[in-house]
Parts: C-alpha cells; sequence; structure tokens
C-alpha cells in the first residue's frame, strides 16, 4: 500500500448557511468557489436582479466584514464553523429609494432591513415618525383596516416601536395601538409594496439612514471623533452626537482617498483645502472603510450617468409589473367591491329572508290568534244575540212594566188627587168639626153656666123652702120624722105626711124650668157624645187609609223610579186639636 492511499480524502464541498431578513438558507458549496459565485447563487435563489446593493456579511472577532467576491471563499477570514453563516444585507443605500429601486423584492428586503435598524435603535427615529412608520409597517403586514377583524390587542404581538419610544411616555400598549391603528386606519387602498415604499421614503429623511459608523481620532493620541460612510459621501461626527456632522466631504467634492496601514487620508478636489488625515483602530478596520468607500463612490457615480441596458430593462419590466400589478389590484378592488357589495346585497336578501320569515310566522301567528279570535267572537256574538234576545225581551218586559207604572202613576196621581181631596175635605171637616166643637164649648159653657145659675137657684129654692117651711109649720117639723136630705128633695116631690098644696106659681115654674133644662142638657150631651164618636171613628179611618195610601205610593214610587211624584204630607194637628177639645170637654162635663 502507497503512502498517498494512507492520506485523507479532502472534501470537495462546504456547508453555508445565509440567513435574510424574513428567511434562512443553506448551500452546498464547492471549496473553489469564489464570493461571486455564492453571492450569485444566492441572488438567483431570492429572485434578485439589483445585486449592485447587497452583501454577504460575517462576524470576525469584535467587528464584521463583507465577503469579497474576486477572492475564494475559504481564502478569507470566514469562520470556519460548519456551515459557515453569512447575513444577506444591504451593503450600500440608495440615495432616493422611489428612483433607485426597481424590483419589489429589493423594496422589500431594504424594508425589512430599515424597519429592524430602526426597532434596534441603529437609526434615531422621533417618537412622531416612529408611529407613522409603525402604520405603514401594519398596513404592509395587514393590508386594509377592517374593524371587524382588526379588533382591539390584535397588534400585541408586533413590536413597531423602539424601546426608548415605549419607555419616553407613560403609555400602556393600548393607547400605543390605539394611535397606530388611528394612523393605519388612515392607509385604506394602499398595496404591501406601496406600503412599503412610503415606509422607506420617509426612512430616508431620517439622519442616520444609511450611514456606517467608525471610530477614528485625527491624531494617533485622540479617540473621541466618529467617521460616517453613506451615499452622499463621508462625515465626521464627534462621539457624543451621531445626527449632526462636525464636517462632511460629498462624493462629488473628493479627488483621492488612500490609507496606509491605519492611516486615512483625504484628499479635496479644491487643491486649495487641506488634506484631512485621521487614524483608525485596526488595519482590518481600514479595509472595510475603503470598501465602502469605492463602492459608494462607484454607486455616486453610476447614479449620475445613463442607466445600462439591463437596468434600463429592468425599470421596464418594472415599469410593466407595477401597471400590471395596478390593473389587477384595480381589478381586485372593484371584484372585492363587486363581492363586498354582492355580499352586501346577499346580508340584505338573508335578512329580508329572515326578515320575511319572521313576518310570515308572526302573520301565521297571528291569524291562528285571529281565527282563535274569531271563534271566540262568534261565541260571543251568539251570547251577545241571546244576550240581544233576553235584553229585547227584558226591555219589552220593561216597557210592559213602564207602561204598567205610568198607569199605575196615573191611577196613583189620580188616587193622590182624590186623597189630597178627601185630606181638603177631611180638613174642612175637620176644621167644621173644630168651628162645631168651639160653638158646642161655647154652648156648654153657657149650658155649663146655665147649669150652674140653675143649681144656685135650685139652692135658692130649696132655702127659701126649708125658711118657708120652718116658718109655716114649726110644730111638725119638731115633732115629725127628720127630714129627707137635699138629694131627695125633688120638684115633683110629694109628702104624704103633710097635705100642704103649695100655690106659689114662682115654685111650680122654677121647678118646671129645672126639669126642663135638665132634660135638655142630657140630650145634648148624648147627641154632642154621639157626634164624637162618629168623628173619632172618621178621623181614625181617614189615617188608616192615609198611611195605606202612603205606604202603597212609597212601594210605587220605588218600582217606578221616579214616575210618581211623593204624596204631600198634611199634618194631623189641626184635625186633632178639635178632637183633643172636645175630649177634654166631654172629661170635663
Amino acid at each position: 500500500m502507497s503512502i498517498l492511499g494512507l492520506k485523507k480524502k479532502q472534501p470537495k464541498t462546504f456547508k453555508v448557511k445565509v440567513v435574510t431578513m424574513d428567511a434562512e438558507m443553506e448551500f452546498s458549496c464547492e471549496v473553489k468557489w469564489k464570493g461571486k459565485d455564492l453571492f450569485d447563487l444566492v441572488c438567483r435563489t431570492v429572485g434578485l436582479r439589483e445585486t449592485w446593493f447587497f452583501g454577504l456579511r460575517y462576524t470576525v472577532k469584535d467587528t464584521y466584514a463583507w465577503l469579497k467576491q474576486e477572492k475564494q471563499v475559504l481564502d478569507q477570514e470566514v469562520p470556519k464553523d460548519s456551515p459557515i453563516t453569512f447575513n444577506f444585507l444591504a451593503k450600500f443605500f440608495p440615495e432616493k429609494v422611489e428612483e433607485e429601486l426597481v424590483q419589489e423584492i429589493t423594496q422589500h428586503l431594504f424594508f425589512l432591513q430599515v424597519k429592524k435598524q430602526i426597532l434596534d435603535e441603529e437609526i434615531f427615529c422621533s417618537p412622531e415618525a416612529s408611529v407613522l412608520l409603525a402604520s405603514y409597517a401594519v398596513q404592509a403586514k395587514y393590508g386594509d383596516y377592517d374593524p371587524n377583524f382588526h379588533k382591539p390587542g390584535f397588534l400585541a404581538q408586533d413590536e413597531l416601536l423602539p424601546k426608548r419610544v415605549l419607555m419616553q411616555y407613560q403609555m400602556t400598549a393600548d393607547m400605543w395601538e390605539e394611535k397606530i391603528t388611528a394612523w393605519y386606519a388612515e392607509h385604506r387602498g394602499i398595496a404591501r409594496d406601496e406600503a412599503e415604499m412610503e415606509y422607506l421614503k420617509i426612512a430616508q429623511d431620517l439622519e442616520m439612514y444609511g450611514v456606517s459608523y467608525f471610530a477614528i481620532t485625527q491624531n494617533k493620541r485622540d479617540t473621541d471623533l466618529l467617521l460616517g460612510v453613506d451615499a452622499q459621501g463621508l462625515h465626521i461626527y464627534s462621539p457624543s452626537s451621531k445626527l449632526n456632522p462636525n464636517k462632511s466631504f460629498p462624493w462629488s467634492g473628493i479627488r483621492n482617498i488612500s490609507y496606509s496601514e491605519k492611516e486615512f487620508t483625504i484628499k479635496p478636489l479644491d487643491k486649495k483645502k487641506d488634506v484631512f488625515k485621521f487614524y483608525s483602530s485596526q488595519l482590518r478596520v481600514n479595509k472595510l472603510i475603503l470598501q465602502l468607500c469605492i463602492g459608494n463612490h462607484d454607486l455616486f457615480m453610476r447614479r449620475r450617468k445613463v442607466d445600462s441596458i439591463e437596468v434600463q430593462q429592468m425599470k421596464a419590466q418594472a415599469k410593466e409589473e407595477k401597471a400590471r400589478k395596478k390593473m389587477e389590484r384595480q381589478i381586485l378592488a372593484r371584484e372585492k367591491q363587486m363581492r363586498e357589495e354582492a355580499e352586501r346585497a346577499k346580508e340584505e336578501m338573508e335578512r329580508r329572508v329572515f326578515q320575511l320569515q319572521d313576518e310570515a310566522r308572526l302573520a301565521n301567528e297571528a291569524l291562528l290568534r285571529s281565527e282563535e279570535t274569531a271563534d271566540l267572537l262568534a261565541e260571543k256574538a251568539q251570547i251577545a244575540e241571546e244576550e240581544a234576545k233576553l235584553l229585547a225581551h227584558k226591555a219589552a218586559e220593561a216597557e210592559q212594566e213602564r207602561q204598567r207604572l205610568e198607569v199605575t202613576a196615573m191611577k196613583t196621581k189620580e188616587e193622590k188627587r182624590l186623597m189630597e181631596q178627601k185630606m181638603r175635605e177631611a180638613e174642612q171637616l175637620a176644621v167644621k168639626l173644630v168651628e162645631q166643637s168651639e160653638r158646642r164649648l161655647k154652648e156648654a159653657d153657657h149650658l155649663k153656666q146655665d147649669l150652674t145659675e140653675a143649681k144656685d137657684a135650685e139652692r135658692r129654692a130649696k132655702q127659701k123652702l126649708l125658711e118657708i117651711t120652718k116658718t109655716t109649720y114649726p110644730l111638725i117639723a119638731a115633732y115629725s120624722t127628720p127630714p129627707a136630705p137635699p138629694e131627695a128633695a125633688n120638684f115633683g116631690y110629694e109628702s104624704t105626711s103633710t097635705c100642704l098644696d103649695f100655690k106659689d106659681s114662682d115654685m111650680k115654674r122654677l121647678s118646671m124650668e129645672i126639669e126642663r133644662e135638665r132634660l135638655e142638657y142630657m140630650e145634648k150631651s148624648k147627641h154632642l157624645q154621639d157626634q164624637l164618636k162618629e168623628l173619632k171613628s172618621e178621623v181614625e179611618s181617614l189615617k188608616l187609609e192615609e198611611q195605606q195610601q202612603q205606604a202603597g205610593l212609597y212601594s210605587l214610587r220605588s218600582e217606578a223610579r221616579g214616575y210618581v211624584q211623593e204624596p204631600v204630607y198634611i199634618p194631623h194637628s189641626n184635625r186633632n186639636s178639635a178632637y183633643m177639645s172636645q175630649m177634654a170637654f166631654f172629661e170635663e162635663v
């Protein structure tokens, strides 16, 4: 076995991992590949044609470097890891993004890189500009704002603002989201590439946009300066401020740039101006500065020349592509509008159908209720008809009763009139009776007075007779039997013991008058008692009849409900007064 056979076989390929702003790719590269081979492979993979803005960057110790295209990959100071990691990034920045960035993929890669630099605070941005940029980033990611879909909190997982801005104000995440959403709603109708271009147009006006900073010294002992390299030229800053340069050297005013180890020399185009020299800390950094200066200067000169055929073709294609996409977007917008209108019409039709269904259901329910109501009303109508018949019958009876009551009322009125007439007659009779009683009372008084006078005359006659008897016959009176009591004396008395013949005419006449008046008095008293009894019975019958008539009138008035007037009650004081006076008289007699 030969010694050559014992040696290990060297690998012909090596692994490479390329990290872009939105993807990671792995490639198997040949050992002899140069940097240009790997770079072209990556550009073809991502579909990038504007390759002069980009490069492959890798980390070397405490700094970074760009992969050189003319040297083999493995011959450069790349990491010896497997796979070897490169970052595909924008190495040079355009002066005007809207004019220089042609392809959509180029715009997208620049947008992602600039956005990351702003969020990482590598590019300073004011809070107001940060909110506006965030709104365009949201438009590029989510499309048009839809309040039905983009509910509060939909940006909670997105990093949209630098931490410095978030810490600068005492605002919650919801408050920031509300501010961003307010701007986001204004961008309706803007496509993703347009939103990204608007983002870059705002970002390119920031002071730190596209600037690569390096620490330098103006002499070997001082380390208090910064060198900035960008698309406009070279700028000298103080370490405390990266926004406003102390001195600037535009590419159009630089005649030559050279370095010798750590010393850099900038020769102005105007020979009268002083040459500016500065020092860097490492030779690797000097090479990087020189590489960036050459690339930016070449692009600066290229922008001021006529575009190459390739660029013109790309711009034409990009223009056609934009026009096509714009047309597609318009068609899509119209279709979307038509679809939205169709959906709205569909929703309206569905809503109308649901409404009609509800109306039909309600109508059916109303119909059922109407049928039930109709049945109920029919039953009620039948009941009402029966009640109407009953009421008609009752009305007829009421009419008959009313007529009867009217007749009764008329009879009652007639009876009342007759009763009143009888009452008046009774009152007149009572008045007459009172007058008669008063007259009789007067007569009785006269009779009483006459009787008294007669008694007095009889007493005087008896006294006179007694005196005469005592005077004429004193002896007979002394020896005879005792005389009879005065009550036994009578005007017609004849004594058997005495045979005296009184021829005194006065005595006889007096006795006859007394007897006659006594008889007349007895007859008058009997006649008055008979009249009094008759009057009393008549008054009692009148009172009973009046009470019965009043009871009948009261019942008729309650039944006839006002058809018969209430009878007038005449008090009995006048009628009873005569009766009472007569009774008092006879009791006295």
